[in-house]
């Protein structure tokens, strides 16, 4: 049994489940049970991919210091002590703190705006992209929702789901032929409305997929690549999309089709001042 839960039947998949899968405190049945709601729910999980990464980069950042001796000043007794002191000064200007909160009352919202700031929507989109990428290239059956047997219907459906007019790059120069295309569901706080995922595949039955989404209203990075668990992503977004190419190919490979999708989809200011 894993710590903090107790065995039953029915696991319920809960914000405190989802931490203890990506810190690797579930059992055989209860990870099995994330996985599984994570398959169904793309946003959550886009969220625990995050996690992941960022669970990532602090081991990375303080493996080397994990093994040092404890400093006194972060002796627990004398933390405890300091931090009595400290709450009888809080308790002084308590008051003169929930005056200041309710003459302030934007301040929550400016907070809000500053914390969302510190993680752009290009990290938000680029998780969601991966994250949608391992969910649905291992599948078989399921891989897309529209056969590239129907491109058309599928290019229509998703440029007017998307509100924004996309086609399915040709990427056989690069040795890949569409698959299909599926729909995913918004990433909170991205500002960008629905996906389109589109999946291609080669000869070695290698898949690799390209996320796009309308331009985000809070825009990050327009250029940034991601490397993980053999994974290679790159991101781009211009004034009308973002677009995000996943696959496990070699770093010099993915570079080509990341460039074959950028010029086939990059979309440029008409002479005439048509969008």
């Amino acid at each position: 049994m894993s710590a903090g839960y107790d065995e039953r039947q029915n696991f319920e998949v809960t914000e405190e489940a989802l931490h203890a899968f990506v810190d690797g405190q579930l059992d055989a049945a209860e990870r099995a049970a994330v996985e599984a709601f994570l398959a169904e729910h793309a946003d959550k999980a886009a969220e625990v991919a995050r996690w992941q990464r960022q669970n990532a980069a602090f081991s990375t950042l303080f493996a080397p210091i994990a093994a040092e001796p404890v400093p006194a000043r972060l002796n627990p007794h004398r933390i405890a002590a300091r931090e009595a002191d400290r709450w009888r000064s809080w308790s002084r200007i308590a008051a003169a703190a929930v005056l200041l909160v309710f003459l302030s009352g934007g301040i929550g919202w400016a907070l809000r705006s500053a914390t969302w700031q510190e993680e752009p929507a290009s990290e938000r989109l680029i998780d969601g992209a991966v994250a949608a990428h391992s969910l649905y290239a291992a599948e078989s059956r399921h891989a897309v929702e529209v056969g590239a047997d129907d491109r058309g219907h599928l290019v229509t459906w998703l440029s007017n789901r998307l509100g924004r007019a996309i086609d399915a790059p040709d990427l056989s120069a690069q040795g890949f032929t569409l698959v299909g295309g599926r729909l995913l569901p918004p990433l909170p706080e991205t500002g960008t409305g629905p996906a389109a995922q589109l999946m291609y595949q080669n000869q070695a039955a290698n898949r690799l997929t390209v996320y796009v989404t309308a331009a985000s209203s809070h825009p990050g990075k327009r250029y940034e690549t991601y490397t993980e668990n053999g994974l290679e992503a790159y991101y781009w977004a211009n004034d009308k999309i973002t677009c995000t190419v996943v696959g496990d190919l070699p770093q010099a490979q993915m570079q080509v089709v990341a460039k074959g999708v950028y010029q086939q989809l990059s979309w440029k200011p008409d002479p005439a001042g048509r969008s």
